[in-house]
Formats: C-alpha cells, sequence, structure tokens
C-alpha cells in the first residue's frame, strides 16, 4: 500500500495539471481555438504547437515558475467555449488564453477574462471591437483585425479599378465586422456596394448566394469569411465561371488555404498579412523547426505565428511582475514593455490593447515562379502598423479616454 501511494504521488507530481497545488506553482497557459472544424487547418494544433515552442525558446519559465500549455477544442460553438474558458480560470489554474479564432467567442472570453482578472491574447481573432467599444484592461488583439485587412485591401482594390463590389459574408460578428471595414473603405476611395448575402458558418453550396453576385452588377465579389469558407466559396465560383468577368477578392484569404485553391487559380491575387514565412532569417528558421514538428508538415500563417510572439512578450510581463495572477497588471506590463522578436520585429501595444507592426501586401505567386511547396506568395508592398490598423482616437475604447 506504501508504494502504491507512493507510486500514486510521483505520477500526481509529474502529471501536468494535477490539482489545484500544483497549479498554483505554475503559470499556466491555454490555446482555446477550433481543431476540427472550418478553422482547424489554419490554427488549431499548429496554434498550440507555437505556443509550446514560444514556452521552449523563452526558457520554460517565468515569474519563477514552470510555464505550462494546455489546449481545447471550441467547436465554433459559443457557449463551449465560454464553459472551456470558466473551467479553466475557475477550476485548473489557467492564468491566459490565447488565439480564440471565432469572434463571438473571443469577445465573450474577453469579457469573462476582464471579470476574473485573467489576461486574455487574440491571436487568431478578428473583431476590430477588441480593441474598440468591447476593449478592456485584460486584452490584447496581436495579430490582425478586420479593420486593417478591410480597410487596406478594400482601398487598394478600388485604387487598381474595382469599383462596384458585392459582398458574400459569414453570419456572425467576424464577417459583419469584416464587411463594414471594406465596404466603408470602398466607398471612401469612390467605389459603389450593391448588395451582399450572409451566410452559415461551414457552407456546403454557396451556389445561391454566387447566382445573386453575378445578377447584381457588380465587377468586385467580396469573399468577407475565413478559413473553408473562404476556399469552397472561391472554387465554386471558379467552378461557375466568375472569374471570368468578376475579380473575387478573398478578404482574409491566409496562406493555407492557397494550396487547396491551386496556383493556377489563385496566382495573381493580393492579400495582406502581418507574416510570411520567408521574410527573413528568423521567419525561415522559425518555419522549419515549426514544420519539423506538426504532423502535416505545413508552414506556420500569421496566426499562429501570433500565438508564438505574443506567448512570448507574455512571458516577459509576467518576470516583469513577477508573478501572473495578477491578468491586468501583466497586460500593463505587456504595454509597457517595447515588443522584439524574430517573427514581427520591434513594435509595441497601445492603450486600447492593440499590437502595432508592419503589414505586407503579398501577390501569390503563378506556378512557374513557386519553387517548393510553400513558396507561394511574394511582398510587393508594406504598410507601416501605424497606417495598417484603426487610429485609436476612432476606436471608442474607454482605455483611450484615460
Amino acid at each position: 500500500m506504501k508504494v502504491a501511494s507512493l507510486l500514486a504521488t510521483c505520477i500526481c507530481s509529474l502529471a501536468l495539471g494535477c490539482g489545484s497545488a500544483d497549479a498554483q506553482e505554475r503559470v499556466k497557459l491555454g490555446v482555446l481555438n477550433d481543431q476540427s472544424g472550418a478553422f482547424a487547418s489554419y490554427q488549431g494544433i499548429g496554434s498550440v504547437i507555437a505556443a509550446q515552442m514560444a514556452v521552449e525558446d523563452y526558457g520554460g519559465k517565468a515569474g519563477g515558475k514552470q510555464v505550462e500549455v494546455v489546449s481545447a477544442d471550441h467547436q465554433n460553438k459559443t457557449d463551449a467555449g465560454v464553459n472551456i474558458a470558466r473551467r479553466w480560470y475557475e477550476n485548473e489554474g489557467v492564468d491566459a488564453i490565447f488565439d480564440v479564432p471565432n469572434s463571438a467567442i473571443a469577445l465573450a472570453v474577453a469579457g469573462m477574462s476582464a471579470e476574473k482578472n485573467k489576461v486574455f491574447v487574440g491571436s487568431g481573432a478578428g473583431t476590430a471591437l477588441l480593441t474598440g467599444e468591447k476593449c478592456t484592461p485584460n486584452t490584447v488583439h496581436w495579430t490582425y483585425d478586420t479593420y486593417a485587412y478591410g480597410r487596406g485591401l478594400g482601398k487598394a482594390v478600388v485604387e487598381q479599378g474595382g469599383k462596384k463590389w458585392f459582398f458574400i459574408t459569414a453570419d456572425y460578428a467576424f464577417g459583419h465586422d469584416l464587411e463594414k471595414q471594406a465596404a466603408e473603405a470602398v466607398k471612401a476611395s469612390g467605389g459603389q456596394v450593391l448588395g451582399a448575402v450572409r451566410h452559415a458558418l461551414g457552407t456546403a453550396d454557396f451556389a445561391s448566394f454566387l447566382l445573386q453576385a453575378q445578377a447584381s452588377g457588380a465587377d468586385i465579389i467580396g469573399i468577407a469569411n475565413a478559413g473553408d469558407d473562404t476556399i469552397t466559396s472561391m472554387k465554386q465560383a471558379a467552378e461557375f465561371g466568375l472569374t471570368r468577368d468578376h475579380k473575387l477578392v478573398g478578404l482574409i484569404l491566409g496562406m493555407n488555404g492557397i494550396p487547396s485553391l491551386g496556383l493556377q487559380f489563385a496566382q495573381g491575387a493580393q492579400i495582406m498579412n502581418p507574416f510570411y514565412w520567408d521574410l527573413n532569417d528568423g521567419t525561415r528558421s522559425f518555419a522549419k523547426r515549426f514544420s519539423e514538428r506538426i504532423p502535416s508538415k505545413a508552414y506556420p500563417n500569421d496566426m499562429q505565428a501570433g500565438v508564438y510572439a505574443s506567448v512570448i512578450h507574455y512571458l516577459k510581463a509576467v518576470d516583469k511582475v513577477g508573478s501572473a495572477k495578477d491578468g491586468k497588471a501583466v497586460v500593463a506590463a505587456m504595454k509597457e514593455l517595447p515588443t522584439d522578436d524574430p517573427l514581427f520585429g520591434k513594435g509595441f501595444i497601445r492603450r486600447d490593447g492593440r499590437k502595432i507592426h508592419p503589414l505586407y501586401l503579398l501577390q501569390v505567386k503563378s506556378p512557374d515562379q513557386s519553387k517548393s511547396s510553400w513558396d507561394l506568395l511574394k511582398v510587393v508592398g508594406t504598410i507601416k502598423g501605424e497606417d495598417a490598423f484603426r487610429p485609436e482616437s476612432e476606436g471608442n475604447c474607454p482605455l483611450s479616454k484615460q
């Protein structure tokens, strides 16, 4: 019995997250995202691996304690995501939650993080509300947002002659916000918005939406969705022949979706991104290490890179504060410390929680230009972070008025 009891004690002491006493001896990070649905290949296990790599590269400790990474699948269900976050915060000693693609879930987790005085870093979330009216002193929005992508591409396409727009939009907070930002940029640049339709997450058949877009008289079809929905809608548009006389603009067409579309179809398309694996030696080194660890052998996208970089900066802030237990104090330290990492370079975090870094205008290569499986994009322009993201004075974040 004594041997069995001793063995059980040893196993418990080695296991991750074994009991509240053990949790108190760790800095515990939760990666909450879609691991089985439309966004699984865009964040999923890749974001978990990125967080683990960041902890390892930082040395495994912060605030004098070991750092542990846990993860869960929110299944793109708001109630599931909220319940996981509550369990993590109230029962499992999690100090900070990262990633959270799906803006409705991200907004709910941001509110709960403020209520529980924890930290939320939205490295996969898109809605600009996180640094606007829904900002909190416990939230940092790291990688991108709907304002930067919608406004940037909307303006660029109109300037290239794409004046008449119709939107196919995901019917949830992220899609609504992305359409709004792009539409405002189109109108401000002298273009017109002729209409829009909205679809459910995970839609398989876009035929009726594409027919409405075709009949609208628009020359630009703005695809205001994400993940597999973007790929499905753009593939079906090509099959319907819309690409012969319409230009498709995937407002959040990410690198991971391009192989599914194929370079023959996607070539020449322009996207905005704050990260690409082939920017410099630091990004290339990270991409190689990441690819060796992920089962699919994929290269990292911007949101997975955002998890890595934001975890590094979070751990620096925990060291500055000396503990992870006061989330508001940790976020304040994140804002005080300049950001500097091999993936996003130097930057800073504003009072509203918006992380500022450059965005790149990238163009999809043609098949003959691509030299390897992930050699997909080339940089055709750079936008300063201060110009890419919404001015703080326009966001209506209460923190900006203090």
